[in-house]
């Protein structure tokens, strides 16, 4: 089968950055899919292990991590799916991701893609709503907060891919007033139409911006990108005993101005659950599922900002390209065809 990769990690304007290769197609496990993708999305995570990524000896290492497509078979023991069926997921980081023809993922953490959508704007979606699903529900656990508390959820960098989803689903799922961080109208305007409240922008002072919204204090905050530079900004608006969670990698996070307050902090990687095949694993399976209902009775909407066609080498270059830039708004994919 046709499938992208590469043999050692480069910078994306290396030549073999990423290859097109010939590979056999997957053995099914007991609970796998195989599932001939249609399109997929690139993630900061893609990028990430390009360039520093461990590689499997003697083949290349595939990436991507979201996807949609077509069930064409089932392992002996997966009962969710059939032949035909369409399907979205994030996958298993452990595993060999879906930039390639076809892709072996276990069906608990797949849902059926929801039926509105095309394939382009179905894998704009599932890590990200997997991310803001989590963040928000298992980790922030906001939708056990008291309504009557008047929750206010501030969301750091809420224009990108996670922010996009995380803030539709806070609007339509809890009662908190969600609060996006964006400094250009751009991002300003895309993080409004997508679920903020408000937004401030995070290149100020925080606590002056939101007094001027009459907000004494947030409750909860997700973050989602320079969460170690934020860290003064979020206990100085943090209420005490606030939740705070972050998706980023800070290679230093000094977390001592959150004890005053007794502020948690919390860490979100979608990929924890398929790692460790957790008694939660399912859950994955449920919120997808969940997540495309909401898509398909109108309540959130796709993330879809850039589509690249051509499931081949040169286009995902040009995707990673984009995300490396850091400055997306919204999600980028690429189609098969």
């Amino acid at each position: 089968m046709k499938a992208i990769g590469f043999y050692q990690n480069h910078t994306v304007d290396h030549p073999d950055a990423l290859q097109d290769v010939q590979l056999p197609e997957p053995v099914l496990r007991d609970y796998d899919l195989l599932v001939e993708v249609q399109a997929v999305s690139v993630n900061p995570v893609d990028t990430k292990i390009r360039i520093k990524g461990d590689i499997p000896e003697g083949l290349p290492r595939i990436l991507g991590w979201d996807a949609a497509g077509i069930v064409r078979a089932t392992g002996p023991l997966a009962t969710r799916f059939k032949p035909g069926d369409r399907v979205w997921y994030a996958g298993d980081i452990t595993r060999p991701g879906c930039n390639s023809e076809f892709h072996a993922v276990d069906e608990r953490i797949v849902g059926p893609m929801p039926a509105s959508l095309d394939f382009a704007q179905a894998a704009s979606l599932p890590l990200t709503t997997i991310t803001a699903w989590e963040l928000l529900f298992d980790r922030l656990q906001l939708h056990a907060a008291d309504p009557t508390d008047h929750n206010v959820l501030l969301v750091t960098g809420a224009a990108g891919g996670v922010g996009s989803i995380l803030t539709q689903l806070a609007r339509k799922l809890t009662g908190a007033t969600v609060i996006g961080t964006a400094s250009r109208q751009e991002s300003r305007e895309w993080a409004m139409a997508h679920g903020a409240h408000h937004v401030i922008d995070h290149s100020q002072p925080w606590a002056p911006q939101l007094a001027k919204l009459g907000i004494k204090h947030v409750t909860h905050v997700a973050g989602l990108n320079d969460s170690a530079r934020y860290v003064p900004q979020i206990a100085a608006v943090m209420r005490p005993e606030g939740k705070f969670a972050l998706i980023d990698d800070p290679l230093n996070l000094d977390i001592s101005p959150f004890k005053g307050k007794s502020i948690s902090i919390h860490w979100e990687l979608m990929y924890t659950r398929p790692i460790y095949t957790t008694d939660t694993l399912t859950r994955q399976h449920a919120l997808l599922r969940r997540a495309a209902e909401l898509i398909d009775s109108g309540d959130i909407v796709h993330t879809l900002t850039t589509q690249v066609d051509g499931l081949n080498a040169a286009s995902l270059k040009r995707a990673h390209e984009l995300v490396e830039k850091g400055n997306m708004i919204g999600k980028v994919v690429v189609t098969r065809n």
